[in-house]
């Protein structure tokens, strides 16, 4: 089977391994262009493209617009049977219709929960205790298609976004490769999303990481996990933005952001209780566990988060 695989960042590695190593080694890969990243502002490959080439994986294709038609015209040539997509941008029709077989997605969560681009984060954000992977396959509108495969997984409480990223990846890793199987064996049965049980997950901006203290303590800790650590839930101490990526529920009351003990940890008052900061860092720093913070940055107490 000829397949082309499409993702950039580390979320979408697993997968392309699990399909190497399960007999379906992509005939080409599909990734963001090179970026300048790191102080040095180097150009640098994507984590997809570097994979690619660790697996020998020798045609990489690195459109600068997916809606170019000269990138539908170089995914035609490649004569593919099925296009895998995980973690990559918005395809317009004439390159996802382009595989004999179809085009599949793999999404962290349960469609129709948590549609968009940032289901890990928003769905830790909410509160939510379960969540998932899905395979569906590809349509015009985003996240819409139908089910082929969805696995679920509890969302343990104390667990962050980077930890729930790490594991749904590895989880997303064999459902790419058991809809591979099924898709290849036509056996791939699929059922309708319902759209009336959808639920977003937009993209997450500066202001969405702003720290609600006037919200209960349950959900300030939530907000602060479904951003860590990145893109780093913040709150401002004075004129300084701190990014606060750890964080435990404290049975205390008092006005919310208001710093209510601060000898060897740091419990900020909510609208109901309060949350315990464990881990943190200040601009241009490394995150800091909070006693170590503190014996370089002291917050006396009635000090006021914003």
């Amino acid at each position: 089977m000829r397949i082309v695989f499409m993702g950039t960042p580390e979320f979408a590695i697993p997968s392309l391994e699990a399909l190497v190593e399960g007999g379906y080694k992509p005939v080409a890969v599909v990734t963001g262009p090179d970026r300048r990243r790191g102080r040095g502002r180097k150009l640098q490959p994507t984590a997809i493209t570097q994979a690619a080439q660790r697996l020998d994986i020798r045609t990489i294709l690195q459109p600068g617009s997916v809606k170019d038609p000269a990138f539908a015209s170089a995914i035609g040539t490649l004569d593919c049977d099925l296009q895998v997509v995980v973690a990559f941008r918005i395809l317009p029709r004439t390159v996802f219709t382009r595989a004999r077989l179809g085009a599949f997605n793999l999404h962290a969560s349960l469609l129709p929960k948590f549609r968009g681009a940032a289901p890990i984060n928003r769905a830790l954000m909410t509160g939510a205790t379960q969540t998932g992977v899905t395979t569906f396959y590809l349509r015009e509108k985003v996240d819409t298609g139908n089910v082929i495969l969805q696995w679920p997984t509890a969302i343990l409480p104390h667990e962050t976004a980077g930890d729930l990223h790490d594991r749904l990846a590895r989880l997303g890793a064999h459902a790419v490769l058991e809809t591979t199987r099924r898709i290849a064996g036509g056996r791939a049965q699929t059922r309708v999303q319902d759209d009336v049980q959808a639920t977003a997950a937009p993209k997450i901006f500066r202001n969405d990481c702003r720290i609600p203290w006037e919200q209960p303590a349950e959900a300030v800790h939530n907000h602060c996990r479904g951003l860590a650590p990145y893109p780093g839930a913040w709150t401002l101490w004075k004129s300084t933005t701190l990014k606060i990526l750890g964080t435990e529920v404290a049975h205390r009351t008092g006005k919310p952001g208001t710093v209510l003990n601060s000898n060897g940890c740091l419990v900020v008052a909510c609208k109901t209780e309060a949350v315990a900061i464990t881990r943190l860092q200040a601009p241009g720093q490394r995150v800091l566990g909070v006693q170590d913070f503190l014996n370089g940055h002291p917050i006396v107490p009635g000090t006021t988060l914003r």
